[in-house]
């Protein structure tokens, strides 16, 4: 599809360094000078509805589209919709604020029909001069746009972008006919590459399943399959060893609440796929605190438990001195000897202690969900003899050795599509390569083909994404 793209004949200097050269019959143009731009208004999450008029969120912008909004996931009533602000088919939607370089003025096209709203937390620009709304999609999100933006971020925490920021944002204008080219060629681009990471993505659900089921296996019944079992007490736990203790948290763990005196050690991430992991591991770009004074201090073995997202199992066992939310949950074992700190760790996360985890956490709706120190430590906990935690490690260990390179091959994969994907859209948009030819020769999109917005969104290569995502939002 690609073999043979050349640059455009005839280049000229596009006056932004953002942008470089671009061809020579393309103009450059801000925003603030394409179209007008102006704030939403009205926001409240105790005005959706499970149908009613589509209301865009500042969320879905950078946790559910990219480039295009097809569908909404929220609705409010049409009383509710008076409040809010109307969206046209073709606006831009940017997100006015943003706990991550990439999240500032995150952006899509709205290419709903009919009655749309959105929210105070969002700026619209509507295009005033001939502009396929496909084209701003890619175009105002672009890495090129990205870079812009990041620059016109105020705040440290949290960043906020501004409509008076953003009419200075220059956007690449093709003639018409030219942007549909592009879009053309994108959106087969898109689709191609989307479809092969759903194909890795599949693969790694599936790898991480067989995890899964060997991890429980092991960690709620043990190595020896002609162990004597006995019933644990709880549905949801089964039968477990007849040696095997089993026991309500508060028999294993205290809640402890020390503070940093000056935020010094170690920021500690709470993911619900690593567990308790140091922040500088990770690729996280979330903006930093100014002092992380007073935030928790977890030492090692200690449970820590995002209380927000407990049900996602965003908990897991610490291995070093650090600092995490004061919102977040930390747990210490009443005794050392209890527990191995990786078998614990393992145990913690498995599917029937996540299920647990929900039925005991509190709130109106998911995303309210809490899970209460007094609810945590009445969940049962079972806890084999302390040798016999270790060689269930260790089997772990051997068993899932294979699946999980299998799995890290498949990240690696879709990070360098990603990648790929990321810099072909950049080039493209930006006149860099010509595909005015390449898109003359392409099929049309088969009717039955399936569409983007049923894919999945792209995910990282590690769980960076989700981490920042639960973290900001548990944070606000």
């Amino acid at each position: 599809m690609i073999d043979g793209l050349k640059p455009y004949p005839k280049m000229k200097d596009s006056g932004i360094s953002e942008l470089g050269t671009i061809p020579d019959h393309w103009t450059v143009s801000a925003l603030g000078r394409a179209g007008e731009l102006f704030k939403g208004r009205g926001a409240s999450k105790e005005d959706e509805v499970s149908s009613g008029v589509p209301c865009i969120r500042y969320g879905d912008l950078y946790t559910r589209h990219e480039f295009f909004i097809r569908h909404s996931r929220a609705f409010v009533t049409t009383e509710r919709a008076a409040d809010y602000a109307p969206v046209r088919y073709g606006d831009v939607l940017f997100a006015a604020s943003g706990e991550t370089i990439d999240d500032i003025g995150r952006s899509a096209v709205n290419l709903i029909d009919g009655d749309v709203r959105c929210g105070g937390d969002v700026i619209i620009f509507r295009a005033a001069r001939e502009a396929l709304p496909e084209f701003l999609g890619y175009a105002c999100d672009a890495p090129s746009s990205k870079w812009q933006k990041a620059r016109m971020g105020r705040g440290f925490t949290v960043v906020h972008i501004y409509g008076s920021a953003l009419k200075n944002l220059a956007i690449v204008f093709p003639p018409l006919a030219e942007q549909r080219t592009i879009v053309r060629f994108l959106d087969h681009a898109d689709a191609r590459i989307r479809r092969y990471i759903a194909g890795k993505q599949k693969l790694i659900k599936l790898l991480e399943e067989e995890k899964q089921a060997i991890v429980h296996r092991a960690v709620t019944r043990g190595l020896d399959r002609n162990a004597r079992l006995k019933p644990s007490g709880a549905e949801w736990l089964g039968d477990v060893p007849e040696h095997w203790e089993v026991k309500r948290g508060k028999y294993f763990f205290r809640e402890v609440d020390e503070r940093s005196v000056d935020g010094n050690e170690e920021l500690m991430s709470v993911s619900h796929k690593t567990g308790v992991t140091s922040r500088s591991e990770k690729n996280i770009t979330m903006f930093m605190a100014e002092s992380y004074a007073g935030h928790k201090l977890c030492r090692p073995g200690d449970v820590v438990v995002n209380t927000m997202w407990a049900w996602m199992a965003a908990i897991g066992v610490t291995k070093k001195l650090g600092i995490v939310s004061p919102s977040y949950g930390v747990y210490r074992p009443l005794k050392s000897g209890d527990f191995q700190p990786t078998f614990l760790d393992l145990l913690l996360r498995t599917g029937a202690y996540r299920n647990e985890y929900k039925r005991r956490s509190r709130g109106i709706t998911t995303s309210r969900l809490r899970l209460y120190p007094d609810d945590f430590l009445r969940i049962l906990f079972v806890r084999p003899p302390f040798g016999e935690q270790d060689d269930i490690v260790l089997a772990i260990q051997d068993e899932t050795a294979e699946l999980q390179r299998a799995v890290e091959t498949a990240n690696r994969e879709i990070a360098l599509l990603r990648e790929y994907r990321t810099r072909l859209i950049a080039d493209v948009v930006t006149g860099k390569i010509d595909v005015r030819e390449a898109a003359a020769k392409l099929p049309e999109i088969e009717p039955d083909a399936e569409p983007l917005d049923e894919i999945e969104d792209l995910p990282q290569d590690d769980d960076t994404a989700d981490d920042e995502v639960l973290e900001a939002e548990d944070a606000a």
